[in-house]
């Protein structure tokens, strides 16, 4: 940025990423990236929970997946907050239509899983449009998740291999899953193993394929409805060591626990090991 600042353009750049091409490089757009925000209004009595122009989220978590339903329900779980997913929330009022259309019009934090239980409970995508302006179509992907969720909560998980990572590939995680089908997360996994069911590492590809990256940005997905995925990790035989982000990114923490991180990877990378760096 500040290259740019002083009148460098973007080809005269070199891509940190790829170290071989120009930053003009546009990356392949084969993912999808959620980024949701990370509030702590009970940390705070007496402020109402309520979302307005200003800034009153204190950090942010993202994740990466190859389609929204699948990010979405990653990023959620890495909140912090005790979430397996876009979990039920309890119903406002009598559970009536119009009270959920109240809960719905105030901009509170919890709006997106209210939206998702006004769904299960009947509320079609163009009332709840209607009441929050949400687009209609990131509601459809709520929709597409929550007519999982019946299916599963009525016919339990999948016998076929293809059926479980299509499920798998809206971002169900084994917990949630237990809790549709009322089991176990080891019942699940135990079950998905048994069917080769397991995620796989995409990377994101800065350059378009045109040129290789020489440093590996992964994040993993279960790809459903492309037959058996490709892993794209290709890892080396040399000693790895692995790196543990500090989750959510928090006003306060999160520069901190970059530098540590970084400056980690640098360390033992001056020591002989490979790095793989979670951020979790």
């Amino acid at each position: 940025a500040a290259k740019l600042a002083v009148g460098y353009t973007l080809d005269e750049l070199t891509n940190d990423i790829t170290m071989v091409t120009p930053a003009s490089f546009e990356p392949t757009i084969d993912y999808v990236v959620v980024k949701i925000p990370r509030f702590t209004f009970e940390k705070f009595p007496g402020t109402p929970a309520l979302l307005t122009t200003s800034m009153k989220s204190v950090g942010e978590a993202m994740a990466i997946g190859r389609s929204f339903p699948e990010a979405l329900q990653k990023g959620l779980r890495s909140m912090e907050t005790g979430l397996s997913g876009l979990d039920e929330v309890d119903a406002p009022g009598d559970g009536g239509p119009d009270a959920f259309r109240a809960a719905l019009s105030s901009p509170t934090p919890d709006r997106l899983l209210m939206a998702a239980q006004a769904l299960r409970a009947g509320l079609s995508v163009e009332d709840i449009h209607e009441t929050t302006k949400f687009d209609p179509w990131f509601l459809r992907e709520l929709e597409r998740i929550v007519a999982a969720e019946r299916a599963v909560a009525s016919k339990g998980l999948p016998k076929e291999a293809g059926a479980l990572r299509r499920l798998k590939a809206l971002g169900f995680s084994d917990k949630r899953l237990a809790q549709l089908t009322n089991t176990t997360p080891a019942a699940v996994h135990g079950a998905r193993k048994a069917l080769s069911v397991a995620p796989v590492y995409k990377r994101i590809d800065t350059c378009a394929g045109e040129f290789a990256s020489k440093t590996p940005y992964m994040y993993s997905t279960f790809e459903g409805g492309y037959g058996v995925p490709t892993c794209e990790a290709d890892p080396s035989d040399r000693t790895k060591i692995i790196i543990l982000g500090g989750g959510p990114n928090r006003i306060g923490q999160g520069i901190e626990f970059d530098y540590c991180c970084v400056h980690a990877a640098y360390a033992l990378k001056d020591a002989g090991f490979e790095t793989i760096m979670v951020n979790c």
